[in-house]
């Protein structure tokens, strides 16, 4: 026992290793005892079993990995296409990683025939459903033991963000969960079977002082008796509420119940039976929301857009987001007694949203933009979906690719991970006519290359961005342009110009002036792919004007006939522009409304009305169908196609939507539970980047991608459209993503630019959300690219 001891304090000490502990042999099986799938499912018929350290302090996850024996890696590749391959030859699934953390329940057992097994709950799966680690004949008791010790020891330093030396017996054993029986992984009846650990028998008794060797918890698991004492249990609890500020007026005042999220058990627990839930006035714009209960007040606070307000008339609820001062999130579900109480609600509470959001009072807004509002922020109900069968889409932890130039053990003095002058990467580029990628990074620019098996190499470096004049600048706005010849950039410090760069010499050659006294706000192609063509013109947007720009005028480079103009007064806060393969329009504002043009030069064929928040980004489905909005929290979804009346088959861009008829609008937004858990692990709030179809002159859009801090999100056009409850999935890095697109030409590659990397990652690689994907921070892997010093610093072209 005291060679365990010293065993466990050399595998944590050394910090460099990221592997501690591993069970070399074993086999792994998915168990669902309760599901009419089927009772087992053999994952790995021969596997290794480890614990890692991750690159987040504290955070340490199980890794399953496949053992292949010789040649047989090979023979799965060449069977991969064949009819009946089975998924243990499946070369894309041969890891699996678990983030280890209480939910999981991980635990270990010794049957009555010797077989040793390691088992924790599958928490995407269905209730019961778990993973069984069989380990291998050769494996002795004792090297089990000390891997559960570890895993224990881990979920400790995860819980409580402190090392395992200041942990004590009882904090301990709140992660011992060796009582819960572990199913076998056979069809057969299960066998009689005995704990290889269990509690110990004066547990009750354990002092309050630190844990110092595994000596004594290996003691402890060797002496326990088959029934453990009752665990700590540390249920989501719900913070102070804030003071509640005076009320000018009363928007809305009804009763419910109130349930909050709780984060261990992943469901939303009762806390009071009956609360009143007030919206009200509090000053000019600003509003609140107070939840009272008879004994308390549970929680208060301002009404803004962060609260993520979902409504579900199905199940009468309403659910949303509460953020204390410190930044911690929390998820809270108000159920009310029937439809008409949760309609006057909403009412109120929109209203109250609207209002901050626009500075404008609700009553001026139409009975029709009312409801169209409205309707943005309830789910679609399920029976409005047509039945289909469930699609499992393929996951997998790590998608395999690997840019040659990118070596995980390279030394800080071969890598620059911050520039000097303080610069990260920015904006992202996306060529569709040579395969390649544009990263801006302050006044340089990265170029990458596609490779034929998906990666990303690097090219080269234009290291200086700088105006004819020979004035350094960093662009804020970047579009490929001409055959992806050129790349037009705009600077922010020169609003009525932009600038021409030749890619083939890497510097800026051409300074276009649009007009003396309209500015440039932002801009857009001709039509949605010509950058593959020779087009010169493009569009330009300023506050209140829409416009062509042609670059062979002489003088000023806007073109007078084809200029759309609104009064000043307006106030349109016109934002962001994109176009369909035939040249329509889709105008988004900084008020949230979205215009839709066939042509330049008049006025537009349809106005769709604000649902409150800043449009940030904008694009449109090549065929024109669908436009999609970007604000900072939700994303919208429009179905541009009109299919009913007179205009029915005609989309928006050419006719007029009937005045009561409005395109209904789908609201993606991440839910409210999985906010708070993003929240929870990143303490920032949604902040989403602008959303993208995935683009091809012969594909159709089936994906939708965007990313907020460190998560990237697709969305699954196909799930959205049939109202499925489970559209999108998501991948976690290390670091925020600063800019993220589709590979052209596929849905099934996105280039990423984190601050200081560029990469290219397999859409497959993608995970349900999950409270073990969302805590989860990767391992450096995929088709990552660094800039090395002499790639971002004085590199010449």
């Amino acid at each position: 026992m005291f060679m365990l001891r010293n065993a466990t304090k050399y595998l944590f000490g050394n910090a460099s290793k990221e592997c501690i502990i591993e069970i070399p042999q074993g086999k792994l099986y998915l168990v669902r005892p309760l599901s009419p799938k089927g009772t087992s499912e053999l994952i790995f018929k021969d596997a290794a079993a480890s614990i890692r350290r991750t690159t987040q302090e504290y955070h340490y996850e199980i890794v399953i990995q496949r053992v292949y024996e010789e040649g047989e890696a090979e023979l799965a590749a060449e069977g991969d296409d064949e009819d009946g391959a089975s998924d243990t030859l499946d070369s894309d699934k041969d890891e699996k990683t678990f983030l280890l953390d209480q939910s999981l329940h991980f635990r270990s057992e010794i049957r009555e025939d010797g077989e040793k097994v390691i088992a924790w709950q599958d928490l995407s799966g269905d209730p019961g459903d778990l993973y069984e680690f069989i380990c291998d004949e050769s494996i002795k008791p004792a090297e089990v033991s000390t891997f559960e010790i570890v895993a224990i020891e881990c979920q400790y330093e995860r819980k409580y963000r402190k090392p395992k030396e200041t942990a004590t017996d009882r904090q301990l054993q709140q992660f011992n969960f060796t009582e819960q029986p572990i199913p076998t992984a056979s069809p057969l009846a299960s066998p009689t079977v005995k704990p290889l650990t269990a509690p110990p028998a004066k547990a009750q008794a354990i002092a309050d002082t630190p844990a110092a060797s595994a000596k004594e918890r290996t003691a402890m698991k060797n002496t326990r008796k088959q029934k453990a004492p009752d665990r700590e249990k540390t249920p989501t609890v719900a913070p102070p509420s804030a003071m509640v500020p005076s009320s000018r007026e009363t928007l809305a005042k009804e009763r419910a119940e109130l349930h909050l999220f709780d984060f261990e058990s992943g469901s939303f627990i009762l806390q009071d039976p009956s609360v009143v839930a007030t919206v009200s006035e509090t000053g000019n714009w600003q509003y609140w929301l107070q939840i009272s209960g008879a004994e308390k007040e549970w929680l208060g606070q301002r009404v803004i857009a962060d609260l993520n307000p979902v409504f579900n008339f199905e199940y009468l609820s309403f659910i949303f987001n509460h953020y204390t001062e410190d930044g911690s999130a929390y998820s809270w579900l108000l159920r009310f007694k029937d439809q008409e109480t949760e309609e006057r609600f909403q009412d109120g509470l929109m209203r109250a949203l609207w209002e901050q959001l626009n500075e404008t009072k609700w009553k001026k807004v139409n009975k029709d933009d009312q409801q169209y509002v409205l309707d943005a922020f309830q789910d679609l109900a399920m029976e409005d979906a047509p039945a289909e069968e469930d699609e499992e889409e393929e996951e997998t932890e790590d998608d395999g690719q690997k840019s040659e130039h990118y070596d995980s053990d390279e030394s800080e003095d071969d890598v620059v991970t911050r520039d000097d002058d303080g610069n990260v990467n920015s904006k992202l580029a996306v060529g569709y006519k040579h395969d390649r990628s544009f990263v801006v990074r302050g006044s340089k620019i990265g170029v990458f290359k596609h490779t034929p098996n998906n990666n990303l190499e690097f090219s080269t470096n234009i290291s200086k961005v700088e105006t004819p004049g020979g004035k350094l600048f960093s662009p804020n706005k970047v579009m490929l342009h001409s055959e992806d010849n050129n790349m037009i950039l705009q600077n922010k410090e020169n609003p009525n110009s932009l600038y021409r760069m030749d890619l083939e010499y890497g510097k800026v050659v051409d300074e276009w002036k649009v007009h003396d006294d309209i500015g440039v706000k932002s801009f857009a192609p001709d039509k949605k792919y010509a950058q593959m063509t020779g087009e010169q013109t493009f569009l330009g947007l300023s506050d209140n004007a829409l416009y062509r720009i042609d670059p062979r005028l002489s003088g000023n480079k806007l073109v007078d006939s084809q200029l759309k103009q609104y009064a000043a007064s307006s106030k349109n806060a016109f934002s962001h522009a994109a176009t369909t393969e035939q040249g329509y329009i889709a105008v988004a504002s900084e008020k949230g409304d979205i215009r839709l043009f066939d042509r330049l030069g008049i006025n537009a064929k349809t106005s769709i009305p604000a649902l409150g928040e800043a449009i940030i980004g904008l694009d449109v489905s090549a065929d024109g169908h669908w436009v999609l909005a970007t604000c900072r929290t939700y994303l919208m979804l429009l179905d541009a196609l009109q299919h009913d009346g007179k205009n029915e088959g005609k989309l928006g861009f050419e006719k007029s939507f009937a005045k009561d008829s409005k395109p209904q609008p789908r609201r993606l937004a991440l839910t409210p539970s999985h906010v708070a858990q993003f929240q929870y692990e990143t303490k920032a709030p949604l902040s989403f980047t602008p959303a993208r179809f995935n683009t091809g002159l012969d594909d159709k859009e089936t994906s939708i991608i965007t990313a907020t801090g460190p998560f990237i999100i697709t969305w699954n056009m196909k799930k959205v459209l049939n109202g499925r409850k489970d559209p999108y999935t998501i991948k976690r890095y290390e670091e925020e993503v600063k800019a993220d697109d589709f590979k052209y030409g596929s849905d099934k590659n996105v280039i990423v630019a984190l601050p200081n990397e560029v990469n290219m990652v397999a859409k497959q690689s993608f995970k349900k959300p999950t409270r073990e994907s969302i805590a989860a921070t990767p391992r450096q892997s995929g088709a990552r690219r660094r800039l090395g010093r002499d790639e971002v610093v004085n590199s010449p072209y």
